[in-house]
């Protein structure tokens, strides 16, 4: 009788740890888990099973390491709020996979990312033709965001525009700039005659339809 109490007792022991990591770590939705996220839970989660599986595994020799694992995704999550390029080297980058109404195969190729994949997340968005895509962009959790093409009154889609970063954390994507047919000299010459003459200044700034989306950093 005592082996079941002993597990029990540290299945609600190492339910209420798991509970409060998780929460300290911060409420993100199963689909936006980033790679190192899923292997940080799984870690904690195959630490917790050991603990209870195996009584001669002293409670504290699996709860040290799960609060280790805990306060390292803290840390790496500061990080990742502070430094636009560790973000994008720990979580990656999101591809736009269709532009402007075209499949981009490169981009596809470069993600491993073929058109099974691509046809069975537009079916689950409901849509029914590639014709009706403007933008598809496929996430850094794998998720795959949809941006169907506009319609006017007699239901004819026409072309829209999609909301283009060009400054993250102080930094100019240059990726994105060369997407619009942009040069980085456009861009701080748009910003001056707008009275920006800093770019480690602007938090974020984004382009679409031809207008200019500014946010400062707090100072």
């Amino acid at each position: 009788m005592e082996p079941y109490l002993t597990i029990v007792f540290r299945t609600i022991i190492f339910y209420i740890l798991i509970l409060i990591i998780f929460r300290m770590m911060g409420k993100r939705e199963i689909g936006e888990l980033s790679i190192l996220d899923l292997v940080v839970f799984i870690m904690i989660g195959e630490l917790a099973v050991v603990a209870i599986e195996r009584p001669n595994v002293r409670v504290l020799h699996a709860i040290v390491p799960m609060v280790l694992l805990m306060f390292i995704q803290i840390i790496m999550a500061i990080i990742s709020l502070k430094s636009k390029r560790f973000r994008d080297l720990v979580d990656g980058k999101p591809s736009i996979i269709i532009n402007r109404g075209k499949i981009d195969e490169v981009a596809m190729r470069k993600q491993r990312y073929n058109f099974d994949d691509l046809m069975t997340q537009l079916r689950e968005k409901d849509i029914r033709s590639i014709a009706d895509v403007e933008f598809a962009i496929l996430e850094s959790s794998g998720s795959l965001s949809v941006i169907e093409k506009l319609k006017n009154s007699n239901e004819v889609p026409k072309q829209g525009d999609i909301t283009i970063p060009l400054i993250i954390d102080g930094s100019i994507e240059e990726e994105n700039l060369k997407r619009i047919n942009k040069t980085n000299l456009w861009l701080r010459q748009e910003l001056k005659k707008k009275g920006y003459r800093d770019v480690k200044k602007i938090s974020f700034c984004s382009y679409e339809n031809g207008k200019f989306f500014i946010d400062l950093q707090d100072e």
